[in-house]
């Protein structure tokens, strides 16, 4: 039985508490947020609140962490908050000899001379510089066990275990259908993370070449997506599939694509020219603000669209390589429907999708499938539990055999993507 702290009641983090209610394999669960009536609410809309309690937390202030930590004698922490925040829950759950878990790295910085060739700080650098000390404790640090990254990694690790014997290159492949009434632009997820994901050079890693980046948006190509999503442009951007996959399964190419479309892509372009994805204060009138914290507050919030939003979401992994000699090319995927995903659990599917996982992988934690120490990605620990479990909450993945007369191979367009690199305009900075 395990005693679980979660840091964010945002959409995640209360979507995490409805999937949870169901389940025997926890003790207790705190949703702790600074701001007490979100986690009131996700509580107070559960049918069995009984093992549900709320806290207030500062999640930027390690040390009032550890000591709510200490307080509800957690022995897992999970930062459901956005990346900006992992450095102090990160430190709080090593201090108080929890084992971590989250959803998304600490963030990247750009190289500052050749951004668009060479990497600066890449994503999780620090987390993942501190995996010997984690070892050294004998704590697991789970990174990036959402569903992008998180499901797309074990879906890597089960093709690398059990379907080739060689790999040649896994592919992460997002695409959706979902449309939102009455708005021309509302993202699904959050904007901050979805500008930092989108705007930043997208990464690539080879194993003769390493860690690379490329321009925004390139390498197009159209991928055929399962359950009626059909065939969609993806381009790279960059994510952490790229810099964890490596780290565990032999392979000779890491990426990650978005089927972004078009239309989304040319509002993600008037945002950079704009400056307005920038995180640098600047003064307006007697307050200082930074654009991007302005863009997302007045931007619909996504936890609160799945009433007006409609279709299917799809998250997986596309693997290349041999097996028995031959030639051999799967997608292994997981589709979230909205209608179902709002009807069961009150969630829209992207936010729901993102939950789902690191409860499963908390499930697996708890009764013992998956044991380690240091800083891991889900590569790390055996796919089978975990695909299993996925079936015990009863939404399914699936996979398709991929090439001539079968499913349908990802097709290069032969464009460049972005037509010119980003020019962003220049905010002065306070």
């Amino acid at each position: 039985m395990s005693r679980i702290l979660i840091i964010g009641a945002g959409g995640v983090g209360a979507s995490m508490a409805s999937i949870a209610e169901t389940r025997t394999f926890f003790e207790s669960f705190v949703l702790a947020d600074i701001r007490e009536q979100l986690c009131i609410d996700a509580v107070k809309s559960l049918d069995n609140p009984a093992r549900f309690s709320t806290a207030v937390v500062d999640a930027r202030k390690s040390a009032d962490i550890v000591a709510l930590a200490e307080a509800t004698k957690s022995d897992i922490i999970v930062n459901a908050c956005d990346p900006r925040l992992n450095a102090p829950i990160l430190e709080a759950a090593f201090t108080a000899n929890c084992t971590y878990l989250d959803l998304a790295m600490n963030l990247s910085k750009p190289h500052p001379t050749n951004p668009y060739e060479e990497v600066g700080v890449p994503l999780g650098a620090a987390q993942l510089a501190a995996d010997q000390q984690w070892r050294e404790r004998g704590l697991l640090a789970l990174v990036g066990m959402g569903v992008e990254p998180g499901l797309s990694n074990v879906f890597a690790r089960y093709a690398a275990d059990h379907l080739f014997d060689t790999i040649d290159e896994i592919g992460v492949r997002d695409g959706s259908n979902l449309s939102i009434d009455g708005f021309d632009f509302a993202p699904t997820f959050s904007i901050w993370t979805t500008i930092e994901e989108c705007l930043n050079p997208p990464i690539i890693w080879e194993r003769s070449r390493g860690l690379f980046t490329t321009e925004c948006f390139s390498e197009p190509e159209v991928f055929h997506f399962p359950a009626g999503i059909g065939a969609t442009e993806c381009v790279n951007v960059e994510h952490e599939e790229v810099l964890l996959i490596p780290r565990e399964i032999d392979c000779s190419r890491v990426t990650f694509k978005y089927a972004l479309g078009a239309e989304f892509i040319d509002w993600l372009k008037t945002f950079a020219y704009l400056g307005l994805d920038s995180t640098d204060k600047v003064r307006v009138g007697d307050v200082s603000v930074a654009p991007r914290d302005v863009l997302a507050a007045v931007l619909p919030n996504p936890a609160k669209l799945g009433h007006v939003m409609h279709g299917r979401t799809c998250a997986g992994t596309w693997v290349k390589g041999t097996s028995f000699g031959e030639p051999r090319e799967v997608y292994l995927y997981h589709v979230a429907d909205n209608a179902t995903t709002m009807r069961e659990y009150g969630a829209q599917a992207v936010l729901w999708q993102t939950a789902v996982c690191p409860v499963i992988a908390l499930e697996l934690l708890a009764t013992g499938a998956w044991k380690g120490v240091g800083v891991r990605g889900a590569d790390a620990f055996d796919a089978v539990p975990f695909l299993n479990l996925l079936g015990d909450y009863n939404t399914h993945h699936g996979m398709v055999e991929m090439g001539p007369r079968l499913w349908p191979s990802p097709r290069p367009t032969g464009q460049r993507g972005w037509d010119r690199p980003i020019r962003r305009a220049i905010v002065p900075s306070i």
